[in-house]
């Protein structure tokens, strides 16, 4: 992740120092160099991780692109000519156009992750307690949701973890627009999620309730218990996880029915994550041997469709 986020800092200023200091010296290459830099930091916006930095990051990215292109606007009334005049210039030009085309597929494709797919959709009341929360994974597309690589039929390992494949997941942010104390520390307790309690957001009865697995150090995981303490709960035709709990923090067993809004356990980073956060997917019910191996339903959480990016919270 650390590499992600040393990416989403210096691609988007690369960006803005070549609009000012390296702009194109005809019209028409500035013309293009503005549009493939906007494509660009569009597409990231859209399909990046903002955790860091935060999520009005690429606005403020945005802004000083815009401020960018304008000092090469005034510029560019100086330019001797309309068209590049060398073959430099052109390669400069027909970079531009290639990075502009395919920022514009990747723009197309992570705004068509926001229509749920052709399936039942699962409403669900939101599951945390109040706060403000950025969606990491959500989405009908795997620009915007990496959950969907269980879809791959290719794969046979796979197939005992599809239901996760419309899974959402919930980090929290504090007033700053940041998740955690530092870059990402290594205790758990550092995230501001840690700990949040986590809530039915349906009722129905407790279908597994599993708890005393450990948290794990980030950013280790734990491949062999993938959705760690974790409830799952039946809510009419479709069975609903809540993974990644904090080890003694379950406060119900499978068996029990349990109404919206009871208090089920707590977020911690026990299992398959990187670090603290709330996974939710819905599925139909799993085959024996494989609870979580039914197939995936897309949620809605307060009648919303979220997607990587989002920031959500309860009403």
């Amino acid at each position: 992740m650390t590499g992600l986020y040393l990416a989403q800092l210096l691609l988007p200023l690369i960006l803005v120092g070549c609009m000012l200091w390296l702009p194109a010296r005809s019209r028409l290459g500035f013309a293009v160099q503005c549009v493939g830099s906007f494509a660009a930091l569009a597409v990231m916006a859209l399909r990046g991780i903002w955790l860091l930095p935060p999520w009005w990051a690429p606005y403020a990215f945005g802004a000083a692109l815009v401020a960018a292109a304008l000092v090469g606007l005034r510029r560019s009334r100086s330019f001797a000519s309309a068209m590049p005049g060398t073959w430099g210039a052109w390669i400069v030009a027909a970079s531009f156009v290639a990075l502009g085309a395919a920022s514009l597929v990747g723009t197309a494709g992570a705004l068509q992750s926001r229509t749920p797919p052709p399936r039942p959709v699962v409403n669900l009341a939101f599951p945390l307690a109040p706060g403000r929360y950025l969606v990491v994974n959500g989405g009908s597309d795997f620009s915007t949701n990496a959950h969907l690589f269980t879809l791959d039929a290719s794969e046979p390992r796979l197939r005992d973890w599809r239901g996760q494949s419309y899974g959402v997941d919930l980090v929290q942010l504090n007033g700053l627009g940041l998740r955690a104390k530092g870059l990402q520390p290594a205790d758990p307790r550092a995230y501001c999620i840690y700990a949040t309690r986590v809530l039915a957001p349906c009722a129905g009865p407790v279908v597994r309730a599993v708890d005393g697995l450990p948290d794990m150090q980030v950013p280790e995981m734990d491949r062999e218990h993938m959705a760690g303490n974790h409830v799952m709960l039946r809510c009419h035709h479709a069975d609903v996880l809540l993974g990644h709990l904090s080890p003694g923090s379950v406060q119900v067993r499978a068996g029990d029915t349990v109404a919206a809004g009871v208090w089920l356990g707590s977020v911690g980073n026990s299992g398959n994550t990187g670090e603290p956060h709330l996974h939710v997917h819905a599925q139909r019910p799993g085959p024996v041997g494989a609870p979580l191996g039914g197939d995936p339903l897309p949620i809605r959480l307060n009648g919303r469709f979220p997607v990587r990016g989002d920031r959500i919270g309860p009403p």
